[in-house]
């Protein structure tokens, strides 16, 4: 019992130490269940996660909410920390006999962040995995790993050769590969893909398959979450997406294939755009003069979720940020559109015009809750 405490007080929690530890006992069972269904799937080559049953899953648990006395929204929570524990375990299961199955896969720039990510997921998925980085060149060799692509001797041994490096070099490093003219497809991961069409150019003359994929997230990331991946299609879109669809399978893998043309469009939105305006939210404060020891102590909701935004993409490195902003040819449309919109918003609040405030806020909503 803690000093302080009462008799009354620390019996309590002495009972809620015994209950954490049965439901840690029935959590431990619930796993190795999961572990057994994820063995008879493995085996019969049935998918890890099930909607239906998931959804069945759900729906008892809200149910059961108000018994608990807890609101619909935590028991839900709860469950759906449970499930993605025990798709993990189902899955984690099936990694051995998915390899029986799975390709190999070269990844180029595997000692940085999302290269780490992508030789850790594709594994999962059941890849052998090997990859090249130059931060291996001083270290010697280690099975599977090398220091740069030229010590790699055979890529035609690879069904994808993934190339996870900096953005302002996928040029070069597109034009390398295709060089060797590997038989399996060259992946390319690029947030920004407009600069890099006369290097996709190139490596299709010299007979070269290449796909150009785009991860909608950063190497933080948990591979038991809902995965987007953008697939940028040139040619044939149904026979992209079944040749992505073969390195890609993994249970909450979500793929969007689109036009490549309009790739860089859409990421001047769902990127430039987000990133401007965390930059923007920090550097106005930073002109603000007031104490950030103030700020935090006083901060509202809505301040405090804009902060986290903000800090998550100014944690980020910034060449990558100024690589995405300046290497998109939309930029100025987007910069366009918030100077306009920013411009109409302070004319609105000097005019008290609550009508055009009112609807222009309608509009913005209409547009973030994805209605037409």
């Amino acid at each position: 019992m803690a000093e302080g405490e009462s008799a009354e007080l620390g019996s309590l929690r002495d009972a809620i130490a015994d209950l954490d530890r049965s439901l840690l006992e029935l959590l431990r069972r619930r796993m190795e269940l999961a572990a057994e269904v994820g063995r008879v799937k493995a085996a019969a080559g049935a998918p890890v996660v099930v909607r239906d049953a998931e959804d069945r899953v759900l729906t008892r648990a809200r149910q059961q909410a108000e018994a608990c006395g807890v609101s619909a929204d935590v028991m839900e929570e709860i469950f759906h920390a449970i499930m993605r524990g025990s798709v993990e375990r189902q899955h984690r299961v099936g990694v051995e006999a998915r390899r029986r199955r799975g390709g190999r896969v070269l990844v180029v720039g595997g000692a940085g962040a999302m290269g780490g990510w992508l030789c850790h997921f594709l594994t999962l998925v059941g890849h052998t995995v090997e990859a090249t980085d130059p931060a291996w060149s001083s270290i010697g060799r280690a099975e599977g790993r090398y220091g740069a692509l030229a010590e790699v001797r055979d890529l035609d041994a690879y069904d994808f050769v993934v190339l996870a490096v900096p953005l302002a070099r996928t040029g070069e490093v597109i034009d390398e590969v295709a060089a060797r003219r590997p038989r399996g497809t060259l992946v390319e991961i690029a947030s920004i893909k407009t600069h890099l069409v006369p290097a996709l150019d190139r490596a299709g003359s010299c007979g070269v398959t290449v796909a150009s994929l785009h991860p909608m997230f950063g190497p933080g990331k948990s591979p038991y979450e809902p995965l987007t991946f953008v697939l940028a299609c040139r040619d044939d879109a149904a026979a992209e997406r079944a040749r992505i669809e073969a390195l890609l399978a993994h249970p909450y893998t979500r793929l969007v294939a689109i036009p490549f043309a309009h790739h860089d469009r859409l990421m001047g939105w769902l990127l430039g755009l987000a990133h401007l305006s965390g930059m923007v939210f920090g550097s106005a404060l930073a002109r603000s003069g007031l104490d950030p020891a103030e700020l935090q102590a006083c901060a509202s909701t809505t301040f405090t979720r804009q902060a986290a935004t903000a800090l998550s993409v100014l944690g980020e490195d910034p060449a990558l940020y100024l690589d995405i902003q300046r290497l998109n040819p939309h930029r100025e449309e987007v910069y366009t559109a918030t100077r306009a919109a920013l411009e109409e918003l302070v004319g609105l609040v000097t005019a008290a015009d609550l009508e055009g405030f009112r609807g222009t806020l309608a509009d913005a909503r209409r547009v973030l809750a994805g209605d037409a």
